[in-house]
């Protein structure tokens, strides 16, 4: 057998992956977590070996960046050591491996968007355990793509747009982070890139690496957040103030890097895939999501 393995297909990106798959007509096989456990080395192996993809979409992870402080084994047991060991199987046996990444490998210091070649620091144990993932993915498979991304929301699952959505239609105020800045990433636009480089993988053309890939366009959490509430006014009629605090004034047990911008013109010139602008794919998750309500 060949074609398309998907792992995590359960997740908000998972889902999203399979549905563009779908939408394509291509050959995907999709597992989530109880079609196949990341964190079972001889499953990982077995499943690989007996399905021989060409090329494995790595979507599943360990996301809970505040609990992985008190939960890093589970943290580092699926973001950690399952990647190398899912590479270890793809080199086994022939195929590629898309695998995704995060912007918190970075410690937020930098002026400007980060480029794939700036020193990693992550600040917590979420970040520390995806940047000990990318060193087993690479360490095992030459034929390897890992996207790193950032600020993640659409559709499907839990993420910041569902939860302002919720919290505009229930408050007449929210309070939301101004001063750590990033690139809101539709997860329309990461599974269009990941089926792009899936596309040069099986044609030969990919050039393996470290990519970034994000929505295009900069803002911060409460610039996120107000683009959110004006676009679900539309539906709505309701327009909660959106008020602007600072991360000194809402702590978590994670720190979370002060500028997350990503630079994602390596992607784009070498696989001619750009994102959407994120106010534009803001409105339209939030147009779907209020539509089916």
């Amino acid at each position: 057998m060949s074609g398309l393995m998907l792992l995590g297909a359960g997740g908000q990106l998972g889902r999203e992956v399979a549905a563009l798959a779908g939408e394509r007509g291509l050959a995907l096989t999709a597992l989530d977590h109880a079609g196949l456990d990341i964190a079972d080395a001889a499953a990982i192996e077995r499943v690989i070996g007996a399905m021989k993809p060409d090329v494995v979409i790595n979507a599943a992870a360990y996301t809970a960046v505040d609990r992985a402080e008190s939960e890093p084994e589970l943290a580092n047991a699926i973001n950690a050591k399952a990647p190398g060991d899912i590479a270890a199987a793809c080199a086994r046996h022939g195929a590629a491996l898309i695998h995704i990444s995060t912007d918190y490998v970075f410690d937020g210091t930098r002026t400007g968007a980060y480029v794939e070649s700036d020193s990693i620091a992550p600040l917590g144990v979420y970040g520390a355990s995806k940047a000990a993932g990318e060193s087993a993915v690479r360490a095992a498979l030459p034929a390897h793509l890992i996207l790193r991304t950032s600020w993640v929301y659409g559709a499907y699952g839990a993420n910041f747009l569902k939860t302002m959505l919720r919290l505009a239609r229930e408050r007449d105020r929210l309070t939301v982070v101004a001063d750590q800045h990033g690139c809101p990433t539709a997860t329309r636009d990461i599974a269009e890139a990941i089926l792009v480089a899936a596309q040069a993988f099986r044609a030969g053309t990919a050039v393996p690496g470290t990519y970034h890939f994000a929505g295009t366009g900069a803002t911060s959490w409460h610039g996120f957040a107000s683009e959110i509430v004006a676009q679900a006014a539309r539906h709505t009629g309701r327009r909660p103030e959106v008020a602007a605090i600072t991360t000194a004034d809402y702590p978590t047990p994670a720190r979370r890097p002060a500028n997350s911008e990503l630079s994602s013109e390596l992607f784009a010139e070498r696989f001619g895939y750009r994102a959407a602008p994120w106010q534009q794919r803001t409105a339209e998750v939030v147009d779907r999501l209020l539509a089916e309500n």
